[in-house]
């Protein structure tokens, strides 16, 4: 919508980045970078990993400008040298330098350009065909919480009101399965099998699809919220969406970080986050409880632990299993009051799960810190974007 004559975004709505430049030149920056944006949508790329390319392309393109570059054709490698080195030295409003992996981000998506345009007939070379981009620091994991500490933040809500017993129900999806902030933001009602204990992650990174366990403890709160407050918070039209705000609207990302954020400060836990705290303490949790990386990962819904770590894929019954034998929430008694039929859980974990291989959690812990920063990138500016 416009206000004062500039757009502005409703609320969970992304209105896109404008390119800076000449738009009636052909061979300016808008006109290309547009283009170059279509082409990766036509290709199947996510519309978060497009957005992050056109953020990331707007600056370059406006530091290009500044400089009396208005498109492609004036860039050579010198100048990708001199906008490597104007990152490198940039300080963010509190002084502190773009990391390593921030200017990747920064780069990657430049350097693809220029290789686009080349294949497309745009530029006869490429200036960015031997750019050397930075070399990644390894990181310590951030702290995720412990199982006692888990139960904290899960207790804060009041489960007597209706959005208490929303936000109750919420939580023990988040940290019953570890699913990202978007996945959640996502999830339909039509997502939870309660016959067979399962959750469906529809279109999560990569745009694939993943079923995942939720045990008997997360089942029984969501069924009570949809029982008990879903009912009085809905809107119709109803579209199915699983968690609704106080108004019946879906929840935007940046409510939902707001939403967890407040309640693991309330619990008093001396750990900060929100959404991804709790994936984070899920893949930790049951590594500690003897889950095998490979059950960790298949949870989780990365391809992959590294270039050279590739794992076989797990049925979703061997998963649940070891959800169950692994994860301290499924030993977690339920209230009498919000008990369901059907969904008590009390079956024992297979017998099948015996030995379960060391795992290695540091390269488990630095896939998820950097996964979150490629989500909070993709889904808006920060205070680490050069402006």
């Amino acid at each position: 919508m416009s206000v004062g004559g500039r757009e502005v975004a409703r609320r969970g709505v992304h209105v896109p980045q404008p390119i800076p430049g000449n738009r009636t030149d052909p061979g300016g920056w808008p006109v290309v970078v547009e283009e170059f944006l279509t082409d990766l949508s036509a290709r199947g790329y996510s519309p978060a990993t497009v957005r992050a390319r056109r953020q990331a392309l707007a600056v370059f393109a406006q530091w290009a400008i500044d400089r009396g570059l208005d498109g492609p054709a004036a860039v050579t490698r010198p100048v990708l040298v001199r906008y490597q080195r104007w990152l490198f030295h940039y300080r963010k409003t509190n002084g502190d330098p773009l990391t390593f992996r921030s200017q990747n981000a920064r780069l990657l998506p430049v350097r693809a350009l220029f290789a686009w345009c080349v294949k497309n007939g745009h530029l006869a070379a490429n200036p960015a065909s031997d750019l050397e981009l930075p070399k990644v620091e390894q990181r310590l994991p951030k702290a995720a919480l412990t199982a006692d500490e888990a139960e904290q933040v899960l207790a804060v809500p009041d489960d007597k009101t209706v959005s208490g017993l929303r936000d109750r129900a919420l939580l023990e999806v988040l940290y019953c399965t570890g699913i990202r902030r978007a996945e959640f933001a996502h999830l339909n009602v039509r997502d939870i099998d309660t016959q067979r204990f399962t959750l469906m992650v529809r279109q999560g990174k990569g745009r694939k699809d993943r079923l995942v366990p939720i045990h008997h403890r997360c089942l029984t709160w969501v069924n009570a919220y949809l029982t008990e407050a879903r009912p009085k918070l809905v809107v119709e039209p109803d579209d199915g969406t699983l968690f609704l705000t106080v108004d019946g609207t879906p929840f935007s990302l940046d409510r939902l970080t707001q939403l967890v954020r407040d309640h693991v400060k309330a619990s008093g836990v001396a750990k900060d986050g929100a959404c991804h705290l709790f994936r984070h303490t899920l893949a930790t949790v049951m590594l500690e409880g003897g889950a095998d990386i490979r059950y960790v990962q298949a949870m989780l819904g990365h391809a992959e632990l590294s270039t050279t770590q590739i794992y076989a894929q797990v049925s979703i019954r061997a998963l649940q299993a070891v959800h169950r034998a692994t994860h301290p929430g499924a030993l977690r008694p339920v209230p009498p009051q919000h008990r369901r039929s059907g969904v008590d859980g009390d079956g024992e974990p297979e017998q099948f799960i015996t030995t379960l291989r060391a795992a290695p959690r540091e390269l488990l812990a630095a896939a998820l810190d950097q996964e979150i920063e490629e989500e909070n990138r993709a889904h808006s500016g920060s205070n680490d974007d050069p402006s």
